[in-house]
């Protein structure tokens, strides 16, 4: 799965939100530095190199939708996060959430549960 970009990312959490859409429709969505028509066509046409969505024509017009699922591209993010920047660590990525306050000991508690459960 090659890496995507950041504008590439904000694209594909789109298509995912809406399943299915024109680049119209993805413009639509964008709130916060909105590329040109022709650039948003550009990088959609660019995810659809890299293989993660496809399209169904109607004439001229393209509706696109994406085939990599949310969930495969979350493992292949967090597993690329993990190697880089916790020493493949899983025990490295909660202490970092743990220190900077981003989970609560209630969270961890829950999460041991989990782990607890499936063992």
């Amino acid at each position: 799965m090659q890496k995507l970009t950041n504008k590439e990312e904000e694209v594909m959490h789109i298509l995912w939100r809406l399943k299915k859409a024109f680049v119209k429709d993805v413009l639509a969505e964008i709130t916060e530095d909105k590329p040109h028509y022709n650039t948003l066509s550009t990088i959609i046409r660019n995810l659809e190199e890299k293989g993660y969505v496809s399209y169904e024509a109607y004439g001229n017009s393209h509706q696109y939708y994406p085939i990599i699922a949310i969930e495969d591209y979350r493992k292949t993010f967090m597993k690329t996060a993990i190697q880089n920047y916790f020493d493949n660590s899983y025990k490295n990525l909660v202490s970092y959430f743990a220190e900077e306050e981003k989970i609560s000991a209630e969270e961890l508690r829950e999460i041991l549960s989990i782990i607890e459960q499936k063992k």
